[in-house]
């Protein structure tokens, strides 16, 4: 594939999906560490019914209306999980369950009764994004990257994830030791007068902004996904905190470039007409590496968070 065809067609879709794997691998080391990894599942559950109530109030999807939606309804399910756990007495797993998947099926609910055919907002497209059509029109090759008229024109998910992305990046590294001795030893953290608390809602929070981000562009799917799947295979590689991170933003790359790749070329070398989803075939991709990495992992016999060292 020639430039001229590359750059408009491949290079704005696989960036997207990078900057998207990465933003939630980052907090979802931390989360995993905690024992947290299912809060992952949960946010992309819970943001579904955010975004089209946020989408029914003003009429278009824009990044901030569909950011408080989506703060909204995580509020909400809090609200709800406590209710349910403190009235029902049952356990929090339980409550978490039950709430996540009502609220992401009232989601589905909402956008099957709403008139969304003048916007790409739909079932599917909550499901699987629409990765394949964020294409970059106003490009004609390489040459584009540095022409500031045809940047103009780059699919806004692409600056949008990239800025996600910065903002996952500096919370990390600019509160990078507070986080690490909360996760390994939070009674310790605190005698040190870190916060563990707000700390613990700030990691939660940016996750969801990580999520809310590539909600739109990549879907729930590879949301899911990439706040489990690249950070497990992760810990099965090594014991060290700093390595950890490393080997998920590889794993995350990894399964957004073979994603997308195998998603386009590999029904073609199988034999088949089509291409297939870009955001299953990602979400397979980091599947395949954790289960690798389950078989094949120096660590995978070893039991416990990493070393702090």
């Amino acid at each position: 594939m020639s430039g001229a065809e590359f750059v408009p067609l491949s290079l704005p879709p696989l960036l997207i999906g990078i900057f998207a794997a990465v933003a939630c691998a980052l907090p979802g080391n931390f989360l995993l560490l905690r024992r947290q990894a299912l809060i992952g599942d949960a946010i992309s559950h819970v943001v579904l019914p955010g975004i089209v109530v946020a989408f029914l109030v003003t009429g278009v999807i824009s990044t901030w209306p569909m950011m408080l939606g989506a703060a909204g309804a995580a509020v909400l399910a809090v609200v709800l999980i406590e209710a349910i756990r403190r009235l029902g007495r049952i356990e929090p797993g339980a409550a978490m369950g039950v709430v996540f998947t009502s609220m992401f099926a009232a989601g589905v609910l909402l956008l099957e009764q709403s008139d969304t055919s003048s916007v790409h907002l739909d079932v599917e497209h909550a499901l699987y994004g629409n990765l394949e059509s964020l294409i970059w029109l106003d490009a004609t090759g390489w040459a584009s990257l540095w022409d500031i008229e045809a940047l103009r024109y780059l699919p806004p998910e692409l600056p949008r994830m990239a800025a996600t992305l910065v903002v996952v990046a500096l919370f990390t590294a600019f509160f990078w030791r507070p986080l690490k001795l909360s996760t390994f030893d939070e009674g310790f953290a605190r005698t040190l007068g870190i916060r563990t608390g707000a700390l613990g809602m700030a990691l939660v929070i940016v996750a969801a902004v990580a999520a809310v981000a590539a909600f739109d562009a990549v879907g729930s799917i590879i949301v899911i996904a990439m706040f489990i799947c690249p950070p497990a295979a992760a810990r099965l590689m090594t014991n060290r905190l700093e390595r950890q991170i490393g080997w998920s933003v590889l794993f995350a790359v990894l399964a957004a470039v073979l994603g997308y790749v195998l998603a386009g070329y590999g029904p073609l070398w199988l034999g088949g007409r089509d291409a297939v989803s870009a955001a299953g075939m990602i979400a397979t991709v980091s599947g395949v590496i954790l289960a690798l990495a389950a078989l094949f992992g120096p660590c995978r016999t070893r039991v416990g968070a990493p070393g702090q060292g």
